[in-house]
């Protein structure tokens, strides 16, 4: 109980601070006050616009509002989302293009898990679409399940892309970013063994953290500075009674936020102060850049507490991917298994993250690929975000993506010639 008054103590600080907002706009806008003109009501109304904003759209789940894709017939075509393969944690969604022949690339874009919906994800896949057909795995927010659904780990994210890929089939090429990285591996390694022909073409991992500890950074500092029992006293709690989840017990999105925040705290002190100015003086307006980033920067959701624990403890803890020692329902997971799947890493040299090392540190696990199925590209400059969704994925990544995606859209295991007929000509 203790835990579920602490969540419902941050959902009520949270609801007053809208409320505190959305009070001051009003009454700053109330007509009267325009007769007697004064600067500190515009700076009052302006406030109050921007914290109610910032403070709403933390419990909002952001729409996809993919816009309509150009085709080769000079039309532009409607995107819909829908759900292809639907699960208690999380969706299998497909992007539905009306009008227009299906691509030839089949992509699986595996989002992270990691505090943010999947629609963080959305100029990756707005980025994909003209040129694939685009999945996406879209993690539900853990304060909306209820508990008679059960746990959800790190064993059973892997089992998910499993489903995921048997799913969508062998000719499917999947791209993990950052967080999912280690346990798309996994899945693949996984299918390697259990179901050879269900595995996909290609795997493109960007920005993960297959080794933790190949380049220290301040994520992997914390995971080792705190035992597990404190991360479990200080992070979890339990869903209050708003919501369907009532009891489960979580990672609360509003805890998450904190800790991105903290990490740059005066970067986002002057951002929202700039904001506040911009608003009061006339310069701002809906769909801004600082909306349009914070909109969805903002929006968090809950984790269960035993995926965060154990991504915690087995990943960057125990090290269990980059040491081969993965399990999963109580069979070790061989990465080594893996033999006709093309792999590519994805780095960025400014990465503060998942630090460059962390991610190629695949390659090495991958002993029994050859290694003209292995790639992997260093991006200068980019930093953790710009390596899937910023400039220097639209320039320089996305090309070589596609690039490396069909170079191994072929048959990786391609049949035996029939010897030729003696009377054949040579």
């Amino acid at each position: 109980m203790r835990y579920m008054a602490s969540y419902d103590l941050m959902e009520t600080v949270r609801n007053t601070n809208q409320w505190l907002g959305a009070s001051a706009l009003a009454m700053a806008s109330y007509p009267a006050f325009s007769m007697f003109p004064n600067p500190g009501l515009n700076w009052m109304a302006a406030w109050g616009e921007v914290t109610e904003r910032t403070f709403s759209r933390i419990v909002v789940k952001p729409d996809w509002n993919i816009p309509a894709i150009p085709g080769n017939d000079g039309q532009d075509h409607v995107v819909s989302a829908e759900i292809s393969l639907s699960r208690d944690f999380g969706d299998l969604l497909h992007f539905k293009i009306s009008g227009r022949p299906t691509p030839p690339r089949k992509v699986l874009l595996v989002a992270p898990m990691s505090g943010h919906y999947a629609t963080l994800l959305r100029s990756t896949v707005i980025s994909l679409l003209p040129d694939c057909d685009v999945y996406i795995t879209d993690w539900h927010n853990a304060r909306d399940i209820p508990v008679s659904a059960g746990k959800f780990d790190v064993e059973d994210y892997t089992l998910y892309l499993v489903d995921f890929m048997k799913h969508l089939g062998p000719d499917t090429h999947v791209i993990a970013v950052c967080q999912p990285a280690p346990l798309a591996l996994a899945a693949t390694a996984y299918l390697a063994e259990e179901a050879p022909d269900a595995q996909p073409r290609t795997l493109t991992l960007i920005g993960g953290p297959i080794d933790p500890g190949a380049a220290p950074t301040e994520v992997t500092d914390f995971g080792h500075s705190v035992t597990m029992g404190q991360l479990e006293h200080m992070m979890i709690q339990r869903v209050g009674f708003k919501y369907a989840g009532v009891g489960r017990k979580v990672y609360p999105g509003l805890l998450q936020l904190s800790s991105f925040i903290s990490m740059n705290a005066e970067t986002h002190f002057k951002a929202f102060s700039n904001q506040i100015g911009r608003v009061a003086r006339g310069e701002a307006h809906e769909h801004d850049k600082h909306n349009k980033f914070y909109d969805e920067y903002l929006a968090v959701m809950d984790m269960t507490a035993e995926f965060y624990l154990s991504t915690v403890d087995r990943i960057f803890k125990n090290h269990e991917i980059a040491s081969n020692n993965f399990t999963v329902a109580g069979r070790k997971v061989d990465i080594g298994k893996i033999t006709t799947v093309a792999v590519k890493t994805v780095e960025g040299s400014k990465d503060d993250i998942s630090a460059p090392g962390q991610c190629v540190a695949a390659l090495d696990l991958l002993t029994g690929l050859p290694d003209s199925k292995k790639a992997s590209h260093l991006e200068e400059g980019a930093g953790h975000y710009g390596i899937f969704a910023g400039g220097s994925w639209r320039e320089n990544i996305r090309p070589l993506v596609l690039n490396f995606i069909d170079e191994n859209s072929g048959d990786p295991q391609p049949k035996a010639k029939k010897a030729a007929n003696k009377n054949q000509a040579a």
